[in-house]
């Protein structure tokens, strides 16, 4: 063994993080070993965005998974924990778009070719910054494999499972009506259109019968779109327009005519029963139009202004000015009959948050149903499990009621899609490699499509592309399928459920085993956190105030599964304390502990030292079974009430007498608890427990591969938990006493004890020294009988009998007064709240649980009057 520095007084967070961030990358600690023959543990980051900067869902999201990979680690495994960032295309595009802006510029000024510079050197500036955090937050990643969604390698796995998916048919191009953000300039799949419910209104307007001087009148929320219709549409059985049916209407503010169909698809219940038909602007009226062979219109670009085709009066309007002016021009027609107030739902970007705008345009598109059966078939028959796994409820719904994917981008920033138009006979070509000419009439004139790929696609590749599919390499051979996969529930749909049906696809296997569901962090009220609210809580401010070490355990010890998490400092900063403890503890087991000449020997062990292996032996298996069953929050809990109480609290006083004596067995079962504590503790919080470790006789190059624990059942010990268990109760008993008569601290007191038999007096009597030295006791006395002339505080713990002797201990007149003050006091406090519960209106109308708050305050107020009453009697 070799002797070690003493650990420095107070802990001091940040010197000591940056420094075993330092060595254990130079060191190459977290590298895994493709050609090692230990068993495996694989999982992928969540790939951030390269904008990003690091927020407390990210903290939550890249901690759990850490804490898994470290302690599999540390159990064995070739480890690998592979990070990355994603190119993120429209956050990408915000930002850069802004800071042209800024100059006066725009992408469309500067063209594709400069836009893609300045984004890539604005990747290259800003881009490390994720990186840089994901290690100040002790993230134990593999940096020598860090892949970006759009690297070479990632570029080349992206266009062959393109090229693979449209050769199969299952890619195709089609005019079709796709939801269109104007503020992003894309567009975006159905799943990244978010719905809000907004109070808007209900236009009734009046369409003039053709060649009569009736009307149709049609409700609608979307008066700008009638410039756009082809239609009106009612039900067949509406008895209402059965004289119409097969005539026509003229569109008001414009000079067309439109014919009156009839279709079940009409709800008769909504406005009038009639529906203006709009099939380039509306997802219902687009397949009504379909149906019915009705000319499509568009009157609303791709950025919200009013096309040519609305009419001189209004091209070049955005769509809400657009509305106002129609409103206003049917108003003085005496064409807008009412209007209502209505509240409806409403698709929104979930980028931007602007309103989306339905538009018909050429996109790209994924049919998705052929890859969703056998990503349906992998989670029913169990080979992937969701935790907890009432998500598999919300996969499977979404699976079911699958539509096609939009895929295609009107973006610059990203995959671009690899296909050609020939400019002379038109004939498209889509393949592995850049075209040089065109196949059919061998022109050169060749045009790549404009458009880029949805990032999700891209992703979707995450766990086999960044082992370096489509080759085939030894990671991937090694490491895949993933083992685990810890995200958060909104993006099952968008990247969840898409890694699944590309990794069955392409890499011929599930992606991952598991998959973590982790839920929303809040305040402490709950409340989701805002900047409105002025309740969001940064990360990095919190590692810099409390220390990456009080963060991770903080999310750790919140995170039920699929649970959201109300997180406040106060928690944080009750973390800091508890690593105080640790280093505090740490530092009197390294002041009290000769390095060179302990080790165990059984027959000198104590009651105490078998007591705190047996315990810590438990231990070991319940933090184990957590962390396999990821009860991130019971694993937590566990290990700190071990640490903080049975460890700090009852084993290091207990110790304190064998220490005095210098008796190397119980030195040696210090070090080895305090060995096994840090080893069960380095998962979550690394950077205090690796100092601490490394100061200890038997350190190593790094707790980080250290041997996790095993349970070793040859150390349990029945007997000793026990007695333990029994003393620990009489010594607390003892010191409540104390604290409830003000007896004071540094006063020695006598205590008598009744018990039952030899057996257990012999024990007390061979371990009087543990009452001697944890509640002040100068002598213990058993007797058969307490005699009744003494003074005596009473207790009682199971069968034992206990009282403490207040003979030249307190001022017994004073103390007499000072209780009799306080039962006065607590009798009219009980009287009240007596009063309060029999009083039927309070019973009947206060909240359930303030009424319940008062029977326990009632009964807590009773029990303590009925000790302090036991108190004066006997001193009485």
């Amino acid at each position: 063994m070799k002797t070690k520095p003493v650990l420095e007084k107070a802990y001091n967070p940040k010197p000591v993080e940056e420094k075993w961030n330092k060595f254990w990358e130079d060191e190459g600690v977290f590298i895994a070993q493709a050609a090692s023959a230990k068993e495996k543990f694989s999982i992928a980051l969540p790939p951030p965005n390269v904008t990003g900067r690091l927020h407390i869902g990210h903290a939550l999201c890249f901690t759990l998974p850490d804490i898994v990979v470290r302690w599999r680690r540390m159990q064995g495994h070739n480890t690998l924990w592979l990070p990355g960032t994603d190119h993120a295309s429209i956050a990408v595009h915000n930002v850069v778009e802004q800071s042209l802006a800024e100059k006066g510029l725009s992408r469309e000024q500067i063209g594709r070719e400069k836009f893609l510079e300045v984004a890539w050197e604005w990747k290259q500036k800003h881009g490390t910054i994720i990186i840089n955090q994901l290690k100040k937050l002790g993230a134990s990643l593999d940096w020598t494999r860090e892949r970006f969604t759009l690297d070479d390698g990632y570029r080349q796995a992206v266009r062959r499972v393109f090229v693979d998916l449209y050769e199969e048919g299952l890619i195709y191009r089609d005019y079709y009506l796709v939801n269109r953000c104007p503020h992003c300039g894309t567009v975006l799949s159905d799943i990244e259109v978010e719905h809000q419910e907004l109070k808007g209104k209900l236009y009734y307007i009046k369409y003039p019968l053709e060649g009569s001087e009736d009307f149709v009148e049609v409700a609608t929320t979307r008066p700008e779109t009638m410039l756009g219709d082809t239609g009106v549409a009612v039900h067949p059985e509406d008895e209402r327009y059965a004289k119409i049916q097969g005539k026509k209407v003229s569109l008001p503010l414009t000079n067309r005519v439109i014919p009156i169909i009839l279709d079940d698809m009409v709800d008769m219940e909504f406005g009038t029963g009639a529906v203006k038909v709009t099939p380039a602007h509306d997802p219902v009226d687009y397949e009504l139009g379909k149906k019915h062979n009705l000319e499509q219109i568009i009157v609303i670009d791709g950025s919200g202004k009013m096309t040519e085709e609305a009419g001189e009066e209004f091209k070049g309007l955005d769509r809400f000015e657009c509305r106002e002016k129609v409103l206003k021009m049917l108003k003085e027609a005496g064409l807008l009959d009412k209007v209502e107030d209505y509240q409806h739902a409403v698709g929104h970007c979930y980028r931007c948050r602007t309103i989306i705008e339905p538009n018909l345009s050429w996109q790209w598109f994924v049919k998705v149903e052929p890859l969703a059966k056998e990503a349906i078939r992998v989670v029913e028959e169990g080979d992937i499990q969701f935790i907890p796994p009432n998500w598999e409820k919300t996969y499977f719904e979404w699976m079911y009621n699958i539509h096609d994917w939009c895929i295609s981008r009107q973006l610059w920033w990203g995959h671009r899609i690899p296909a050609w138009y020939c400019q002379d006979c038109e004939e498209m070509i889509v393949g592995l490699e850049d075209p040089q000419k065109c196949g059919k009439c061998q022109s050169s004139r060749l045009l790549q499509e404009e458009d880029v790929l949805d990032t999700w696609f891209s992703s979707a590749l995450w766990p086999f592309a960044t082992l370096g599919w489509p080759g085939e390499t030894e990671d991937l051979k090694v490491f895949y399928p993933t083992d685990l996969m810890s995200t958060g529930f909104d993006i099952i749909f968008f990247w969840v459920a898409r890694m699944i049906m590309m990794g069955l696809k392409f890499a011929k296997d599930i992606p991952f085993k598991h998959v973590f569901i982790n839920g929303l962090v809040r305040d402490f009220r709950r409340r989701k956190m805002s900047k409105s609210e002025g309740n969001v809580i940064d990360p990095l401010d919190m590692i810099d105030k409390y220390g990456t070490d009080a963060l991770r355990f903080t999310l750790a010890a919140l995170a039920i599964p699929g649970m959201d998490l109300s997180l406040s400092e106060e928690r944080m900063a009750g973390y800091r304390a508890f690593a105080n403890k640790i280093w505090n503890a740490s530092r009197f087991v390294l002041m009290n502990i000769d390095a060179h000449d302990i080790e165990i020997k059984e027959k000198e062990l104590t009651l105490a030292d078998r007591w705190i292996r047996s315990r810590t032996d438990r231990m070991i298996e319940e933090l184990s079974k957590a962390l396999e069953e990821y009860k991130f929050y019971e694993a937590a809990d566990k290990i700190y009430h071990f640490i903080w109480h049975e460890f700090c609290d009852w084993y290091i006083e207990l110790v304190k007498p064998a220490l005095k004596e210098k008796n190397k067995t119980s030195q040696a079962v210090l070090v080895e608890s305090l060995d096994l504590i840090l080893k069960l503790l380095h998962p979550f919080m690394p950077f205090i427990t690796e100092e601490i470790w490394q100061h200890l006789p038997s350190a190593q190059k790094s707790l980080a591969v250290a041997p996790f624990p095993e349970s070793n059942k040859s150390l349990r010990d029945e007997k000793a938990e026990g007695e333990m268990e029994l003393l620990q109760q009489a010594i607390v008993e003892v010191r409540t006493i104390r604290a409830e008569n003000r007896i004071p601290p540094r006063a020695k007191v006598e205590l008598w004890m009744k018990v039952k038999n030899s057996e257990e007096k012999s024990m007390i009597e061979a371990h009087r020294i543990y009452f001697q030295t944890l509640a002040n006791v100068q002598n213990i006395e058993f007797i058969d009988k307490f005699p009744p002339e003494k003074r005596l505080l009473k207790g009682v713990v199971g069968s034992w009998e206990m009282a403490l002797s207040l003979e030249g201990v307190l001022n017994l007149e004073q103390e007499k007064m000072r209780l009799e003050r306080e039962i006065s006091k607590l009798s009219l406090d009980t009287e009240k709240l007596e009063k309060r519960l029999k009083n039927k209106n309070f019973i009947d109308r206060a909240p359930e649980n303030v009424v319940r708050e008062t029977k326990e305050k009632l009964k807590s107020l009773q029990n303590r009057k009925a000790k302090l009453e036991e108190s004066l009697k006997n001193i009485s």
